[in-house]
């Protein structure tokens, strides 16, 4: 058996303004680095063999800080454009809230959380999958099947990608999935690459 961490990333500058963050770069908060630091208490009794992340600031400063709380900062880490945050496109930068307004509720939660809802300039959900989950099953899942214990850590979309394959979460279904900042899915992989176990830790709302 393995464990699969998905962890997301702390709250960053552009999560506490409310923008969508999408491909740019900004810092991990104070609050981020402190939620980063609370997911990585909650995986005190998992060792861990590697960990995967993106080129983005925020989901590369989220595994550090976990792994120095966990002292495994010399935990192999691979960063992989595969794994970065949807593309928001012409929406990068703006102010979700204010979007909303001018969407309306249902649109909005089909731009926020749809399958394949269009962005100009930028990506869908089904798109991110479409990259996330073929580096997933070349590059991680097959460490999984020899048990080694594997955290990821990324954005929202991505993890929404991987969640949606592993669980077989419908495309209309997917749209209810959250996953807060510096919350933890923790699912156990056995030798065929079959999820026997799922927990959640350090859950809390998405209020982001």
């Amino acid at each position: 058996m393995a464990n699969l961490i998905l962890v997301r990333h702390g709250y960053s500058e552009y999560n506490v303004k409310g923008l969508w963050t999408g491909w740019d770069d900004p810092d991990l908060t104070q609050d981020g680095k402190k939620e980063a630091e609370k997911a990585a208490k909650t995986l005190r009794d998992i060792p861990l063999d590697c960990g995967y992340t993106s080129p983005l600031i925020r989901h590369k400063e989220t595994l550090e800080i976990m792994k120095r709380v966990l002292k495994k900062t010399d935990l192999p880490t691979t960063v992989a454009e595969a794994l970065k945050e949807r593309n928001y496109g012409i929406y990068t930068a703006k102010n979700k809230w204010q979007i909303k307004q001018s969407l309306g509720e249902e649109e909005f939660k089909k731009l926020r959380r749809g399958w394949d809802y269009p962005i100009p300039e930028g990506e869908s959900l089904k798109q991110v999958y479409e990259r996330a989950v073929p580096y997933f099953l070349s590059e991680i899942l097959p460490k999984l099947k020899t048990e080694k214990n594997i955290i990821v850590s990324s954005s929202g979309n991505v993890l929404r990608s991987l969640v949606k394959y592993l669980e077989s979460i419908g495309d209309d279904e997917i749209a209810d999935l959250e996953i807060a900042p510096g919350e933890v899915y923790l699912y156990t992989v056995d030798t065929n690459g079959a999820i026997t176990d799922k927990e959640i830790r350090n859950a809390h709302p998405n209020t982001v």
